[in-house]
């Protein structure tokens, strides 16, 4: 045996220096920063879809109310003749009267029974957007306002058939 062949070698130091330590520390703060960023920004905008689909609710509902009541104040049960037609009566238009019976009495309506999400109700002669008559359409708009200060609107038609 030789007597270089006891002596163990020399090896490199293994490890990280302080400079090495310091970049490493910046750099995982900066990136854990960007990452707590975008999540803070995720959870403020969580509530939007669920405020919006609320009031998207509420104006739907609102707007099936409407549609499943008489087209007029003159309208038979069962819409059979229909008023305006040659054997039925004349039809009363849009204006308020006892109840909400027909699609006409919802003109003006608000409800603000809910501060957050208030409902109002617009009805208008729409025949003409169809091809029809003027007085043988209605136009239901159904507008609730959210908490944000943005609105939801859905609108249908109701015919005179």
């Amino acid at each position: 045996m030789s007597l270089f062949a006891l002596r163990p070698l020399k090896t490199a130091q293994r490890g990280v220096t302080l400079i090495e330590v310091i970049v490493f520390i910046v750099v995982i703060n900066l990136a854990f920063v960007a990452v707590m960023q975008i999540y803070g920004q995720a959870v403020v905008n969580t509530v939007d879809p669920i405020v919006r689909v609320r009031a998207t609710e509420l104006a739907k509902a609102a707007l099936d109310d409407v549609l499943a009541r008489r087209f007029d104040e003159n309208t038979p049960s069962g819409g059979i003749p229909a008023c305006g037609s040659a054997q039925g009566e004349a039809c009363v238009g849009i204006t308020a009267d006892a109840g909400y019976d027909d699609v006409g009495d919802f003109n003006g309506y608000t409800d603000n029974s809910d501060a957050n999400y208030p409902i109002s109700i617009t009805v208008t002669e729409a025949g003409g957007d169809l091809g029809l008559a003027a007085s043988m359409a209605r136009k239901i708009t159904v507008i609730v306002g959210m908490p944000d200060g943005n609105q939801v609107a859905l609108a249908a038609y109701k015919a005179n058939y």
